[in-house]
């Protein structure tokens, strides 16, 4: 097997970059085709109108260059399958007609992966995405997007666990940052907006009102020992009176 590896490594390495590439293509569409047809009890799909297709298994290569190794029912694709696509993004799931439709996983060009249920071809439901980065999104989906409860773990150290709405953290909800300080309270639009507390790692504290990010508002500042320093009107994060 390792004389064999070698010598499949050493063809690669001669051929023209255009050859190997489509070569290579080539065997991770084989390599597709076998993983689906291993995981399905169904028979192989014969004939070559897919609409025939029925209760089998089978592939398929569209005209956008996009393809398909799973199951078929009814002539679609219904049950497990593998779905590549030309911009290098694979999805390895369930589909109910034609759809992505339960639990799935979908892996991106970039590095990025989601694991989680799927609804009308869309990320529907409770999943989990992992970003190239290190960073982390945990929680319900809704069209694509974060929506509802969730938990966003940052590369950086950070955290926020609360309410999403549209891929932002809008609701309520608890961030906290690297060095320990907290913001618990009113997000939208991924900013502080309504009511909250900001606690600072040296054990100060802002109570009151945020606007776009800033203390804008009525509010107060306690320090460290409890004693207030500032406790009034803010606005863009500056004690007004």
């Amino acid at each position: 097997m390792a004389a064999i590896a070698a010598g499949i490594n050493l063809l690669l390495f001669k051929l023209p970059f255009g050859v190997m590439k489509n070569l290579l293509r080539f065997i991770a569409f084989v390599l597709m085709v076998g993983s689906a047809f291993a995981q399905s009890n169904l028979p192989a799909c014969r004939g070559s109108d897919v609409s025939k297709w029925n209760k089998c298994v089978g592939t398929a290569v569209f005209t956008s260059g996009n393809k398909y190794a799973g199951d078929y029912k009814d002539g679609k694709r219904n049950g497990y399958g593998i779905f590549t696509f030309t911009n290098g993004n694979r999805y390895v799931g369930e589909f109910k007609d034609n759809k992505r439709n339960g639990q799935g996983t979908l892996t991106f060009a970039n590095g990025n992966k989601y694991v989680g249920e799927f609804k009308d071809d869309k990320i529907n439901g409770q999943g989990t995405e992992t970003f190239a980065s290190g960073s982390k999104y945990v929680g319900e989906w809704k069209d694509d997007k974060y929506n509802g409860q969730g938990t966003a773990t940052f590369v950086s150290g950070s955290k926020h666990v609360g309410e999403f709405r549209d891929g932002k953290a809008h609701g309520q909800g608890t961030y906290t940052f690297a060095d320990g300080s907290t913001y618990v309270g009113e997000f939208k639009d991924d900013k502080y907006n309504g009511r909250g507390t900001l606690s600072f790692a040296n054990g100060n504290k802002y109570v009151g009102e945020f606007k776009d990010g800033d203390y804008n508002g009525l509010g107060t500042m306690y320090a460290s020992d409890g004693s207030v320093i500032n406790q009034g009107i803010w606005a863009d994060d500056k004690f007004e009176r």
